[in-house]
């Protein structure tokens, strides 16, 4: 005679021990996928926090006309070029006075989020020009400007562009006491000039062949000698020859 009974019970407790191990699959998967929620909330998070910028500091060589730039990813301003090789042209940003690049500590700084504004935007690329801005106040400067000029910060004077130069919208800056290789900077004017995060701009010559275009606030014009001296200290410390 059949025993239906413990036929009955086997079958349940089959049926069950099956059941408990589909639950506790389900857990497991669960729990993956939790944590693979958690790591990517985490992950594109932080992205998103950092918003195109990056704290990886890790040393890029970027040569440029056979000239190498060594500096760290966080000061390279695109995405796109924190890589080791060949370029046409560098884009940084630096924070003033340390000249150094992004860091979670200095987030709003970089993000502009308030009103301190003390980012340096600078570009490595090869001469275009025989002489920079210093020597071109003589030869060229000169002739596109008013004169006299107005003094303005730090000892500076502000020279106005005639009509016919196609910097109506600019001013030229200039220390008169330094004849031989003076500070000279073009800064923007009017409506412009309150908009923009770095309306005044300067370039000079490095390395062999190369320019160093450095756009500023126009505040910084206070500290005018230290910010020359600073850019070009730091042009001289991240070059190196090429290989």
């Amino acid at each position: 005679m059949t025993d239906f009974t413990r036929f009955d019970n086997a079958t349940i407790e089959e049926v069950g021990s099956g059941f408990m191990m589909k639950i506790f699959y389900v857990f497991i998967a669960l729990a993956l996928v939790s944590v693979g929620i958690s790591y990517a909330g985490k992950t594109f998070g932080r992205a998103i926090a950092l918003a195109g910028h990056t704290d990886d500091t890790t040393i890029q060589g970027v040569v440029i006309d056979s000239e190498m730039i060594a500096v760290p990813a966080n000061m390279i301003r695109f995405a796109k070029d924190r890589r080791s090789g060949e370029a046409n042209r560098l884009d940084l940003y630096l924070s003033w006075p340390r000249l150094q690049g992004y860091s979670q500590d200095e987030r709003a700084l970089f993000n502009h989020a308030g009103a301190d504004n003390r980012i340096i935007f600078a570009s490595f690329e090869p001469r275009s020009m025989p002489r920079d801005m210093s020597n071109r106040l003589t030869p060229i400067y000169r002739l596109l400007i008013e004169e006299p000029g107005e003094m303005v910060e730090a000892g500076l004077v502000a020279h106005r562009f005639i009509k016919a130069s196609g910097y109506g919208d600019e001013m030229l800056i200039v220390d008169p006491t330094r004849f031989v290789a003076p500070f000279v900077a073009r800064c923007l004017t009017g409506a412009e000039a309150d908009t923009a995060l770095a309306p005044c701009e300067r370039d000079i010559d490095v390395g062999a062949n190369l320019s160093l275009r450095y756009r500023f606030p126009r505040a910084l014009l206070d500290d005018w000698k230290a910010l020359d001296a600073g850019m070009r200290e730091f042009a001289a410390r991240v070059l190196q020859p090429a290989g």
